[in-house]
């Protein structure tokens, strides 16, 4: 197919299109003439896991060039390519490490000990984990933590599910599509079913209660 046709398939602009291509984000088309040039299935492929981890995963240019680079390791294992992906969506806090923050840092490596998790503590999300336990103490609900088992209890069952769906693709940038836009949209889905079942749960426990 021409550059322009490829443009209306994915909805990327011929410019935009010809960028990827300057950056190394995207491969050549096959020159067919001088001026000319053919495209096929793959950079279909290759434009929607662009356009994912752009839109979708928030990724800078030079972000989404470590993840193809990575996608085109075939030595790689599939683990390490969605790390390089998902990695780089977890967000960053920049705070001292106060006595709270030391605290809850220890808490998150007893909590990743205790569940067995096939991860470590200076994780980004371990962090992010850590700076949000930090700031739940700090604002006095310290006790809120008592839940914190059944949090990571919900979370093992998502990321089973998250990780099942994943599964069913086979190629490496199919997989890696499929983690980005299961993972920034899975949390937007949860956290909204997440309000659906605190007004649920809220009208249960309090409703018809004025004190």
């Amino acid at each position: 197919m021409r550059i322009g046709e490829l443009s209306r398939r994915t909805g990327v602009s011929v410019p935009t299109i010809k960028f990827y291509v300057r950056e190394g984000l995207l491969p050549a088309g096959e020159l067919t003439s001088p001026n000319q040039a053919s495209y096929g299935e793959a950079h279909v492929q290759r434009l929607r896991l662009i356009r994912a981890l752009l839109d979708v995963g928030g990724l800078s240019v030079a972000g989404i060039r470590e993840v193809i680079v990575a996608v085109e390791d075939s030595e790689r294992p599939v683990h390490k390519v969605l790390g390089a992906a998902t990695v780089r969506m977890v967000p960053r806090y920049e705070r001292e490490p106060g006595d709270g923050v030391r605290e809850a840092r220890k808490r998150v490596a007893e909590l990743i000990a205790a569940r067995g998790w096939r991860t470590h503590a200076d994780n980004p999300a371990a962090e992010a984990l850590a700076m949000a336990l930090a700031t739940i103490e700090e604002v006095g609900h310290g006790d809120f933590l008592e839940v914190l088992d059944v949090y990571a209890e919900a979370a093992e069952r998502v990321a089973r599910a998250d990780l099942d769906y994943v599964a069913h693709h086979v190629e490496r940038e199919e997989v890696v599509e499929s983690a980005v836009v299961g993972t920034v949209l899975g949390d937007a889905i949860f956290s909204a079913m997440r309000r659906l079942a605190h007004v649920d749960a809220s009208d249960r426990v309090f409703g018809g209660r004025t004190t």
